[in-house]
């Protein structure tokens, strides 16, 4: 498979320096000279063309990324419907939701493990003092609550947090008070890495981990130590704080729902804990980014932490990072920032073979899937919550990774 690989990818350097100058980024090849069917991946754009027509998503880009190339990127609908339909582009920058806890945080996290300023098995008190932990209601037993339980939703911490009730308390544009709040507050639901629970607590948690180890915001660490690295020109967050934003990136973002005064939210995240709290700078939502982007950050993963000698993690780190820990009870199916088939199956078709496909969604309508068994991905982005917070994109996730899937030859 190895040498497939090799003799593949030399095959598409070949034809693509024959071909022109190309789009940065990551190389665009025919599809069979990646051991794909055009004719098969064509089929993507009736099931997304439906789902526009039916008002599921205004639009959506697609993107395919097999053997390091892309073998397939195409757009579909609209960017905006309100105030003004106007049809999306690939150069489109979409909301990414909670696909930016594994691409910003976990990555970002997991490089500080690899240079060995973090260990997983750290409590997270150990950086956040005060930090409660789980309490036995019986025998009084005191769990703490570690960096693996966080990246892997099986801490315990609540789901999510009353923004509304906490703003009338703290403020808006607090995130020193939330990380209190989480740390004193927040529910612990049972005893860590023996059940599961998805939380947007445990990535803002990881976020001020890494801040007070770094000195550096989240959002900041992250353009230099992994954005930039990997040449990324339209991936960034939008920090509501003062800072600078980007607008010639701001012009190319998708909108997403419609707010109170009658205008769409563009280029600020739509999740209210990193809006409305953290004011863009978040550990569980903030990044925007678009499909060209999203690919190279695909393929770098794939091919184990490195793309065109560009390096973000080890080899070894992006393999501990896929695996699900052993430690961990059984009913615990997530991997360190990633779903696994078993804790996302909705994303990854019928086609695709299961054990080793890692990925995750955006409540935006954003969704990655990644398998290193045949050094694919699947890239979905959407907009379904504009112009309201409505819309659905599962049946088109699955839809299009078992025609990608099936375009394997």
């Amino acid at each position: 498979m190895y040498f497939k690989r090799i003799l593949l990818a030399a095959f598409a350097a070949a034809a693509l320096s024959c071909a022109g100058p190309q789009h940065p980024g990551l190389p665009h090849a025919a599809p069979e000279s990646m051991g794909m069917s055009s004719t098969h991946l064509a089929l993507i754009d009736s099931a997304a063309n439906a789902s526009v027509a039916l008002g599921e998503i205004p639009g959506a880009v697609i993107g395919i990324v097999r053997h390091g190339n892309i073998v397939y990127e195409k757009a579909f609908g609209y960017k905006s419907l309100v105030p003004a339909k106007e049809a999306l582009t690939t150069e489109t920058l979409f909301d990414l939701a909670s696909l930016s806890k594994c691409f910003g945080t976990t990555v970002s996290v997991m490089q500080l493990v690899e240079r060995g300023q973090l260990r997983l098995m750290d409590p997270v008190s150990r950086y956040i003092p005060g930090f409660r932990p789980w309490v036995d209601p019986e025998t009084g037993e005191r769990v703490e609550i570690t960096v693996q339980h966080l990246l892997t939703h099986s801490s315990g911490l609540d789901a999510y947090a009353d923004v509304a009730a906490y703003v009338q308390e703290f403020g808006p544009g607090t995130p020193e008070a939330f990380i209190g709040y989480i740390a004193e507050r927040a529910g612990r639901n049972f005893r860590p890495g023996t059940d599961q629970l998805y939380s947007c607590l445990n990535f803002v948690t990881l976020q001020h981990i890494l801040q007070r180890i770094t000195g550096q915001r989240l959002c900041d660490y992250a353009q230099q130590h992994v954005f930039d690295v990997l040449g990324l020109e339209h991936t960034t967050y939008f920090p509501l704080d003062g800072a600078p934003v980007k607008p010639e990136l701001a012009a190319l973002c998708a909108p997403t729902e419609v707010q109170a005064d009658g205008l769409p939210l563009v280029a600020a995240v739509h999740d209210p804990i990193a809006r409305i709290i953290n004011q863009g700078n978040s550990g569980n939502a903030g990044m925007f980014s678009n499909v060209e982007d999203l690919a190279v950050m695909a393929a770098a993963l794939l091919g184990d932490g490195s793309w065109n000698g560009r390096r973000i993690l080890a080899p070894q780190t992006v393999r501990k990072m896929f695996e699900v820990p052993s430690v961990n009870d059984p009913k615990v199916a997530r991997a360190l920032g990633w779903d696994t088939y078993y804790t996302g199956p909705y994303t990854s078709g019928d086609i695709f073979e299961t054990e080793n496909l890692r990925g995750h969604t955006g409540y935006t309508g954003t969704s990655v899937i990644l398998d290193p068994d045949t050094d694919t991905a699947v890239i979905i982005l959407t907009n379904r919550a504009h112009p309201s917070d409505g819309g659905s994109v599962a049946r088109l996730r699955a839809v299009v990774a078992s025609i990608a899937a099936a375009a394997i030859r």
